[in-house]
C-alpha cells in the first residue's frame, strides 16, 4: 500500500472571502432518513452478533420519506395522512438454517427513533413500507471468504475527510445544536426539531437564513406567531455573541408574510415539515461531520445506513475524517488545513486502501516530516477492525 502524502498551494477555506456551509437539523426530512438508517444499521448488527457471533451482509443506505398531509392551524391542527417511511437495499434474512426477523428490527429501530427525537411525531403518524431484498450472491459471498484480519470492500469507493473546522463550519453546528437542545425547547417549545442553516460567510460578515418549523399547539395567532419568532431571533443572537464574540446577521422563516394567516407562518403539528411540505432521502442531508460544507471536497456515497464492517462507503467517510483530525491535531503549529483520501478496490480487504492520499496545506514556511504523516495513516489502518467494532456499536456518531 503506497500513502501519498503531498503540500498543495489552495488557499485555506478559512481565508476565502466567501463561505457557504449548510446543516440540516435533528428533524429535517433527510436528516431523519440518515439518522433512523443508522439506528436500524445498529441494530440489525447487534442481532446478527447476538444470533451467529458475526455481522453478515446487510446495506441500507435506501430510505425514502414520503411526505404525509396535515392541516396547520393556530392552536392545534391535525395529520391527515400518514407520512410513509420506505427501506430499501439488501440484508440477510436466514444464515445456517436460521430466518431472522429483518422487518421487526427495522420498524423496531424506525419507531424508537422517532419516539427519542420527536416530541410530537406519534405512533400512527407514520407508516412503514420494507423493500429490503436478500443480496446478490457474490456480495454475501464476502462474509463466507477466509480474509486476514479484515473484510474484503464490497464496493469500490472514495472518501475524504478535512480538518479543522471553520469559523462558519463550527457555528452552524453549534447554533443548530443550540436550537435542539432541551434548555432551548424548555424556553421555546414553539419551536421544531425541524431546522435547516443556511450559512453564508462574506468578507469575514456572517449571515445565517435559517429555517424552523413551528409547533402551531403552542402559538394562538399571528400576532404570537410574528413575536415568537422575534424572540427567537433576539435569543440566537445573543447565544453567538456569548460564544463567538461578534455579531451575525439572521433570518428565520423568510417566506413569511403578515396578513396571510396560517398560510403565511412556516407551522406544523409534528414539528417537521416531513408531515406535509416536504419529503426526505438518505445521502441528501449532513455529511458524517454533521454539515454540508459546499466549498470542501466530498464523497458521493451515503454513509447512513452501510454495513460497518465491510462497506468502505460507511467506514473510510468516518476513518478519513478521524485520520485528518489527529493528523491536524499532531501538527497544528504547521498547517492550515489536512484533506484524507481514501479510496477501496472492491474484494480487497478494507485495511489495505488501493490509494491513500494525504493533502498537506503548510503555514507559510512550514514543513511536515512525511514519515510522521505515514505513520499516523497506518496505525489507523491497522486498527481499522476496532474503529468499524465503535460504529457497529453507535459509539462514533455521525450526521449531527
Amino acid at each position: 500500500m503506497k500513502i501519498f502524502v503531498e503540500n498543495i498551494k489552495n488557499i485555506p477555506v478559512s481565508k476565502l472571502k466567501t463561505e457557504i456551509v449548510e446543516r440540516k437539523g435533528v428533524g429535517h426530512p433527510d436528516t431523519i432518513c440518515d439518522l433512523i438508517c443508522e439506528e436500524a444499521s445498529i441494530n440489525l448488527s447487534r442481532e446478527y452478533l447476538k444470533r451467529f457471533g458475526r455481522i453478515l451482509h446487510f446495506n441500507l443506505d435506501k430510505a425514502l420519506l414520503a411526505a404525509g398531509e396535515a392541516v396547520n392551524r393556530f392552536g392545534g391542527g391535525r395529520v391527515i395522512k400518514p407520512m410513509k417511511f420506505i427501506f430499501g437495499d439488501r440484508a440477510t434474512f436466514s444464515f445456517e438454517g436460521e430466518e431472522i426477523d429483518v422487518e421487526k428490527v427495522l420498524i423496531n429501530s424506525a419507531k424508537s427513533w422517532f419516539r427519542n427525537n420527536m416530541r410530537f411525531v406519534e405512533d400512527d403518524y407514520v407508516e412503514y413500507m420494507i423493500e429490503v431484498k436478500r443480496g446478490s450472491p457474490s456480495l454475501v459471498d464476502i462474509f463466507k471468504r477466509k480474509w486476514g484480519d479484515s473484510l474484503g470492500a464490497n464496493d469500490t469507493s472514495a472518501c475524504v475527510g478535512y480538518w479543522p473546522l471553520t469559523t462558519l463550519e463550527s457555528l452552524i453546528i453549534n447554533v443548530e445544536k443550540y436550537l435542539n437542545s432541551k434548555k432551548f425547547k424548555k424556553e421555546f417549545p414553539e419551536s421544531g426539531e425541524d431546522v435547516k442553516i443556511m450559512g453564508i460567510r462574506r468578507n469575514g460578515k456572517f449571515n445565517l437564513i435559517t429555517a424552523i418549523a413551528m409547533v402551531d399547539r403552542f402559538i394562538k395567532n399571528e400576532d404570537e406567531y410574528f413575536r415568537v419568532k422575534e424572540e427567537i431571533n433576539e435569543n440566537i443572537k445573543n447565544f453567538v455573541r456569548a460564544n463567538y464574540g461578534f455579531n451575525i446577521d439572521l433570518t428565520i422563516n423568510s417566506l413569511d408574510q403578515r396578513g396571510r394567516g396560517e398560510d403565511g407562518c412556516y407551522l406544523t403539528v409534528t414539528g417537521t415539515c416531513a408531515e406535509s411540505g416536504d419529503s426526505g432521502q438518505v445521502g441528501r442531508g449532513n455529511k458524517v461531520n454533521g454539515i454540508f460544507s459546499l466549498f470542501r471536497p466530498i464523497s458521493n456515497e451515503a454513509a447512513a445506513g452501510k454495513n460497518p464492517v465491510s462497506h468502505v462507503g460507511k467506514i473510510y467517510n468516518f476513518l478519513s475524517t478521524e485520520i485528518a483530525k489527529e493528523i491536524y491535531q499532531n501538527f497544528e503549529k504547521e498547517i492550515e488545513e489536512v484533506y484524507v483520501w481514501l479510496v477501496s478496490k472492491i474484494g480487497h480487504p478494507i485495511s489495505e486502501p488501493e490509494l491513500v492520499s494525504v493533502q498537506i496545506i503548510p503555514k507559510k514556511g512550514k514543513k511536515i516530516t512525511e514519515s510522521k504523516v505515514k505513520n499516523i495513516v497506518e496505525e489507523r489502518l491497522y486498527k481499522i477492525n476496532k474503529f468499524s467494532k465503535l460504529l457497529y456499536e453507535g459509539k462514533i456518531k455521525g450526521f449531527l
